[in-house]
């Protein structure tokens, strides 16, 4: 897996569902945190109009852009429909944050060509920043 993290950490184009206002929230401290370190990161929220003054989708299918990355913040139950979603939007890969994991929805987007990283790209930004925002090689 730390090939898929260093790989999918660098991708430009990020999708965070479950991505909030509220600040106290990881969906907002992720979708702020790869905004400012230089990502096109899309939050995905459908009970939310905006997210950080940016416009927010209800979808990964109302994207302007497919994404290469979904970032899931949301609970488990919700994890297999999301990421059947994400692989109809056109998306590469589903990153897990802690917490968000599913076993059923981690299987389906195995048998179904994504690929899958369980990490919090928190720590892969912070931690290991570059001059794009993504990890150092």
């Amino acid at each position: 897996m730390p090939n898929l993290i260093q790989k999918y950490a660098n991708e430009p184009v990020w999708a965070v569902v479950g991505a909030s206002n509220n600040p106290r929230k990881f969906g907002n401290r992720i979708y702020r945190t790869l905004r400012t370190a230089g990502y096109t990161v899309y939050p995905v929220n459908s009970r939310e109009s905006e997210v950080e003054g940016d416009t927010a989708y209800a979808s990964l299918l109302d994207l302007p852009q497919p994404p290469t990355v979904v970032d899931m913040v949301v609970p488990p139950y919700l994890a297999l429909e999301v990421v059947q979603q994400a692989k109809e939007a056109g998306a590469k890969a589903i990153w897990f944050q802690p917490g968000a994991e599913d076993s059923e929805a981690i299987r389906w987007a195995k048998a179904n060509g994504l690929d899958v990283v369980e990490d919090c790209i928190l720590v892969q930004v912070v931690q290991n920043p570059k001059g794009d925002g993504g990890v150092s090689e």
